[in-house]
């Protein structure tokens, strides 16, 4: 797509609109290749009226090829393919059939792709001139093309999917099912009878109604999906899935229509081992989430015990030993509960230092005004990360309160590409030495941290007579 884009952007003066119509067609036309048994080019009208340039090439699966070099970006001026000029100009399908078959095409093709009533491009159809003997397969893909090109002349392909209650797509080759008006079965594929019979379908699937079909198909515990009915009825364009006991199917319908209803088009993926791997992930990623969820549990409760013991401690070492033990552990605690809340093995930092300042205030400042705040942002960050973070910016935040007395702390996040600066400002009594040369617990877990599990660079350095900055820059990766 963004050789597309580009080819767009230099070549011609399409609208942002006339873009978004020719993408999605190029992002489905490989279904329209194989159909036709044919490689499809899209040319595009430069600006300057001059001719054609090719914007994008798709090749069948189902046929050999007959454009083998790669004509992305060629430019055609105008009388070099009089087939294309004739379909831009005319806003006309120019075919030319074989005298064997109706549907079969013979040498290029053009068909001129409309948006709101305007020409914007054109498509040609490159087959080969050999003679073919069309099995009943081939006739059916061949006659569907038809339909489907016709549908591009007036504008109404690809159309919009009302119904997606499933991902992945389906090929012609993975089966495909010919509806007619009436949602009734008017031809098969073999890879599509076998895929309703691995649902567990026991009877002649040509003329029977597929929706009624379907959806009995799809019984299994819990509620079906309503989009099957839709789907396989023919009314809507969608893809869903129809699940069984021991099967997994996915269905993405295509409604046919030239001038009035002409039924769908069926395409039938035998999707079992795929489904069974997104169930697997899907009971993973819970697994996971509940670890952390417990283990966050875990940590909140050794975090209340030390609170209990440091309130029972008769002298201030031992309690302000114990309160800084807590608060250790509660930082740790916020990662897991951002875990075990959001999908994937990425934490939000922003709200994490927006909980370890609700956290500081809490524990450190008691009833004191001091007054906290962040600026800035800095995405998501994967967990490794955060958790070494978590500790380093929860010391940060405790020194300056409970060593430097500060009544102002400033949190600046920046991040730029792959870096994250961390800058955490008071307005604190400042260093009365080199910050290396202080010995307290506190910076020495923040130093390790952010050289050994960060893999970043810590400073520390005081403004004039008061106030004290610290700043941690970490590369960090998505």
């Amino acid at each position: 797509m963004a050789i597309l884009t580009r080819l767009v952007e230099e070549h011609t003066d399409l609208t942002a609109e006339d873009v978004e119509h020719v993408a999605s067609l190029v992002s489905d036309w490989s279904l329209l290749a194989d159909l036709s048994l044919s490689d499809l080019i899209l040319w595009l009208p430069t600006w300057n009226e001059g001719g054609l340039v090719a914007a994008a090439l798709v090749r069948p699966t189902t046929a050999p090829t007959v454009v083998p070099e790669d004509i992305v970006g060629t430019f055609s001026p105008k009388g070099r393919t009089p087939a294309v000029d004739q379909a831009l100009s005319f806003g006309q399908a120019i075919t030319k059939r074989d005298s064997h078959s109706g549907e079969s095409p013979h040498g290029a093709e053009a068909f001129p792709v409309r948006r709101a009533g305007e020409v914007i491009g054109v498509i040609e159809r490159r087959s080969s001139t050999t003679p073919r003997v069309a099995g009943q397969l081939e006739e059916e893909y061949l006659s569907i093309a038809h339909e489907l090109f016709s549908m591009v002349v007036n504008g109404s392909y690809p159309a919009n999917e009302r119904v997606t209650s499933a991902s992945g797509n389906a090929r012609a080759g993975d089966g495909l099912v010919r509806l007619n008006a009436s949602g009734y079965v008017e031809y098969a594929s073999p890879n599509a009878i076998s895929a309703l019979r691995r649902l567990g379908l026991a009877t002649d699937v040509v003329g029977t109604e597929l929706a009624p079909l379907a959806v009995r198909l799809a019984q299994r515990h819990g509620p079906v999906d309503e989009g099957v009915g839709l789907v396989a009825s023919g009314r809507a364009a969608g893809r869903v899935y129809i699940e069984s006991p021991t099967a997994a199917v996915l269905m993405r319908g295509i409604p046919l229509r030239e001038g009035a209803k002409q039924g769908a088009l069926i395409l039938l993926r035998d999707s079992t081992d795929l489904r069974r791997r997104e169930r697997a992930l899907i009971s993973k990623d819970a697994t996971i989430k509940e670890i952390h969820h417990r283990v966050k549990n875990n940590l909140q409760m050794v975090a209340a015990l030390l609170r209990l013991q440091a309130r029972r401690a008769e002298n201030d070492e031992t309690r302000s030993a114990l309160s800084e033990a807590q608060r250790r552990v509660s930082a740790i605690a916020v990662v897991h509960a951002a875990l075990a809340t959001e999908p994937g093995e990425t934490v939000g930092v922003d709200a994490m230092i927006d909980v370890l300042i609700s956290l500081v205030r809490d524990i450190d400042a008691g009833d004191s005004s001091v007054q906290i705040t962040r600026h800035g942002e800095a995405g998501t960050l994967q967990a490794e990360i955060a958790t070494p973070l978590a500790m380093v910016v929860s010391e940060l935040l405790h020194n300056a309160v409970e060593h430097a007395g500060a009544d102002v702390i400033d949190i600046r996040l920046n991040r730029v590409d792959s870096v994250l600066t961390i800058t955490v400002a008071d307005d604190g009594i400042g260093l009365s030495e080199p910050w290396q040369e202080i010995s307290g617990l506190g910076l020495q877990i923040v130093s390790s941290l952010v050289e050994s599990d960060l893999r970043g660079r810590f400073t520390l350095r005081s403004e004039g007579q008061r106030g004290t900055e610290a700043q941690l820059i970490v590369p960090v990766i998505g």
